[in-house]
């Protein structure tokens, strides 16, 4: 950034050893120095230029006006007007920032004139009051500090916490909200329906504040966060060998919002590790066990999503090597973290924390800090080389994959059942069995033809189906009950945007399926 040109205000006598310890304390401080420039009348070289001039070309030329206002008016020109109270109406005219502060003085005890500065100074500022040097200084430190702060050009809060300023509210995509709010409720009590208010909502979750959007409700709810974000997005790689080699002979970027960032990346390490399944003689929703613990991958995936510095211009990444599956994190662990106290028990510290809120009230972290030790307990029970936790430049999740763990086979064929000790039935409904190995194979059908989100009619014309009862009930209503297919609108079954999508559980099966 380049530096901003403050212009110290006082052509009075009354502050001019103030003036010079304020511009040598700004231009020292390790801080401040790199983001001001003071101007002081003093430091010019000698001329004939009226100075009363040369002050008001340094307003109109200065980014902050800074207001030293006393006892004494001052010097007055022949309009009766003292060159300070000129200088403030110049940076009211020419719209600069102005800070105003006041020695701590009575009222009868000012100048009249200066009194009238005052209270015209109130009308555009809050002026703050001051004793002595040392609380100038901290007032005016205070005051430049938070100007870099709610310019982004320095953060003290959290980045999730930081309000966007160039974010508007119709960049959240209210249905998704609506959506959150609805399984937040199911899951966790969440004391608001999907009939509530979206400001209302987004109010409760400290998202927004008026008009002002905090960059965690875009990553989370935004229609497209990478709009503001470029960076948050997911880079996914299957690698056949052990080190990062090109050609990569799968490698996709999911972007969207953290929800849907989540769901991808693991979708695409679960579609490309070895997995086996039960028979499918009991129903679609099949016994599926994968190399990897699908629970430790998603918990990798999630911690690498939400806790993630958004500041950087690095994204995650999910790499799976023919030996392992590394998920890599742009940032860091919290300030006293250690990768050895991540491995104990230990408090939930979250990078993020209104980000870390909502995917708790979704259900998808926990917030217990139990994280870590989740993955390594699970790794364990199924079998694997315990999972390695790595800080360098950037945090890194290593699940180890074992090759002989798992094997992949082929579907077994549905058991013979006896034959029916009644006579077969012509022209009536067919049996319960066989009705639902047809359903479960119709199931099956559906969720080969879904991509990303669909109408009714989009998915009946994908399957070549013209009957809309058999369609619901032979397909559409048996996946939704056996949670392989959602709603994007679950409140209002017939809202008139309906879509239907893919459940992760539906993204497995289908995968599965594929393969």
């Amino acid at each position: 950034m380049q530096q901003k040109r403050i212009f110290i205000s006082s052509s009075q006598s009354e502050f001019s050893a103030e003036r010079k310890l304020l511009a040598e304390y700004l231009c020292s401080d390790a801080l401040l120095c790199k983001f001001f420039d003071v101007f002081l009348f003093e430091n010019l070289p000698a001329n004939n230029n009226d100075s009363g001039k040369v002050y008001l070309d340094a307003v109109k030329r200065c980014d902050i006006y800074i207001g030293l206002f006393g006892k004494e008016y001052g010097f007055e020109t022949d309009d009766g007007i003292s060159p300070t109270e000129k200088e403030f109406n110049c940076a009211v005219e020419y719209h600069k920032i102005k800070l105003i502060y006041v020695t701590n003085h009575k009222d009868n005890e000012r100048h009249p004139k200066e009194l009238k500065l005052i209270k015209k100074a109130e009308k555009f500022v809050v002026r703050k009051k001051f004793s002595n040097d040392l609380e100038l200084k901290t007032a005016i430190y205070n005051s430049l500090v938070r100007f870099l702060e709610e310019n982004e050009y320095i953060r003290t809060l959290p980045f999730d916490v930081t309000f966007n300023r160039y974010a508007i509210f119709d960049d959240l995509d209210e249905e998704r909200i609506k959506g959150f709010v609805y399984t937040a409720h199911k899951k966790r009590a969440f004391p608001f329906t999907p009939e509530t208010d979206i400001k209302t909502i987004l109010t409760h979750l400290n998202l927004i504040d008026n008009e002002r959007i905090t960059n965690a409700a875009i990553l989370l709810f935004g229609k497209k966060p990478q709009k503001h974000f470029i960076s948050s997005e997911v880079r996914c790689a299957h690698f056949h060998g052990y080190d990062k080699v090109k050609p990569i002979p799968n490698y996709q970027v999911y972007k969207g919002d953290i929800f849907q960032l989540i769901t991808q990346a693991v979708n695409f390490v679960l579609s490309n590790i070895v997995v086996s399944t039960s028979a499918r003689d009991k129903g679609v929703v099949v016994d599926v066990k994968y190399e990897l613990p699908v629970s430790a991958v998603t918990e990798a995936i999630v911690n690498a999503v939400a806790h993630r510095d958004y500041s950087s211009n690095a994204s995650v990444q999910v790499m799976l090597f023919k030996d392992r599956l590394e998920v890599w994190n742009p940032g860091h662990l919290p300030y006293g973290m250690t990768v050895e106290k991540l491995m104990k028990k230990h408090s939930s510290i979250p990078v993020n924390p209104l980000i870390a809120e909502p995917l708790y009230l979704s259900g998808t972290i926990e917030r217990m800090g139990t994280g870590t030790g989740d993955i390594i307990k699970q790794c364990k029970k199924a079998g694997l080389k315990s999972p390695e936790f790595v800080e360098e430049e950037d945090f890194r999740v290593i699940l180890w994959r074992n090759k002989n763990s798992v094997k992949q086979v082929t579907d077994q064929a549905p058991t013979k059942h006896p034959p029916s000790t009644h006579q077969a039935p012509t022209k009536h409904p067919p049996s319960t069995h066989q009705a639902n190995g047809k359903r479960q194979l119709n199931i099956l059908q559906l969720l080969s033809v879904i991509k990303g989100e669909m109408t009714r009619q989009e998915i009946q014309k994908a399957l070549k189906l013209t009957d809309r009862v058999n369609f619901r009930s032979l397909y559409l209503q048996p996946a939704i009950k056996q949670g392989l297919l959602e709603l994007k609108f679950p409140q209002k079954s017939t809202h008139p945007k309906q879509r239907y999508r893919l459940t992760l559980k539906g993204m497995i099966i289908k995968a599965k399926n594929k393969k």
